[in-house]
């Protein structure tokens, strides 16, 4: 009977504690991830310029949603319903891998911080929903304006589940290899030949008053492949007076030509100077010693003293922020359109 009682009193024992056991298994929190109905784009037109990469920032609010969350590009199509493989297949692209500072010594150790990856032209970084479109896409293979572009759409997930955002455009302009750039994103076309430096403190000889940026002209010009003396990656810069006569870049004879730009082995001769270089221009936007504050932009300096009536010391310049996007043989021409420049002392 004592046996009989002492099992009884056990079963009522463990039953208490299987009962405790699967009430605090009720009450322990739900550890899934969730996806909120306030994850949000908010920008669903897309309008990069192709060749050159295009990162588009700050284009979408997390919410409630738990995150890590995982984003991808489906149901990529031409605005016309059609497949768009040029979109889908994957692309051999450079990826920088180590960060680009402005303190590299060679192009040789400027390219060994980059390597070769293979990616779609335009994608979605996969946790952030930041979309990118890669400097390698060109209008010879992507629809550009005044084409409608493509549709897609956005699927976000994560271990609580899905949801699909729609009818995204994209809508890409045309190249404009460099900039400042007289070209028109919609059509390529030109709408004028040069574009005007940003800076100019230089003295005409004939009516001996400041010349303004509108009496220079600023031509960026592409050099064939293959001419001698050129190696495929360079960048020169060229003066012209009024005569088209050229002028000697010594001329600028306080310019810093060693840190002109993030270049090397620059040769300086009567006629330009030129530099081997890393494309594009700047590489990053990183601020350096060759780029603008906000390294948004390359700038050139090019600078001279004279002496000016009255014993007047002037400290003249000539400068001009840029960027060059497309590899090649590149030579920026300087030409002074209405007057020479004052170089001689008065």
């Amino acid at each position: 009977m004592k046996t009989k009682k002492y099992f009884l009193s056990v079963a009522i024992m463990l039953t208490g504690m299987m009962l405790v056991l699967v009430s605090c298994k009720k009450n322990l929190p739900d550890n899934r991830l969730s996806i909120a109905n306030d994850s949000q784009y908010t920008q669903y037109l897309y309008q990069p310029t192709l060749g050159r990469n295009t990162l588009f920032t700050n284009n979408f609010t997390y919410g409630n949603s738990s995150r890590p969350l995982d984003f991808k590009i489906v149901n990529m199509r031409t605005f016309g319903g059609e497949p768009a493989p040029e979109l889908t297949k994957l692309y051999p692209v450079k990826v920088w891998k180590t960060a680009y500072d402005g303190t590299e010594k060679s192009l040789a150790e400027i390219e060994a911080k980059r390597v070769i990856e293979n990616h779609p032209l335009f994608e979605v970084r996969p946790h952030s929903g930041e979309f990118l479109m890669w400097a390698e896409a060109n209008s010879n293979m992507i629809k550009a304006q005044p084409d409608s572009g493509y549709v897609f759409d956005v699927e976000m997930s994560n271990t609580g589940g899905r949801k699909y955002f729609q009818n995204f455009r994209l809508s890409p302009l045309r190249e404009r290899p460099y900039e400042p750039s007289p070209l028109d994103p919609i059509t390529g076309q030109g709408t004028s030949t040069s574009v005007s430096p940003a800076g100019l403190f230089i003295t005409g000889t004939r009516t001996n008053q400041f010349l303004s940026s509108s009496d220079v002209a600023v031509v960026f010009n592409k050099l064939p492949k293959g001419l001698p003396g050129y190696s495929g990656h360079s960048i020169s810069f060229k003066f012209i007076d009024t005569l088209a006569q050229v002028i000697d870049p010594n001329k600028f004879a306080l310019t810093d030509w060693g840190n002109l730009v993030h270049g090397f082995n620059m040769v300086k001769d009567a006629t330009k100077v030129k530099f081997d270089v890393a494309y594009p221009i700047p590489l990053t936007a990183y601020p350096t010693k060759y780029t603008t504050t906000d390294g948004a932009a390359a700038r050139v300096v090019f600078r001279f003293d004279r002496q000016a009536f009255g014993a007047v010391l002037l400290h003249c310049y000539l400068a001009l922020n840029f960027k060059i996007y497309e590899e090649g043989d590149w030579e920026i021409i300087f030409q002074f359109k209405n007057d020479k420049p004052k170089f001689d002392n008065d």
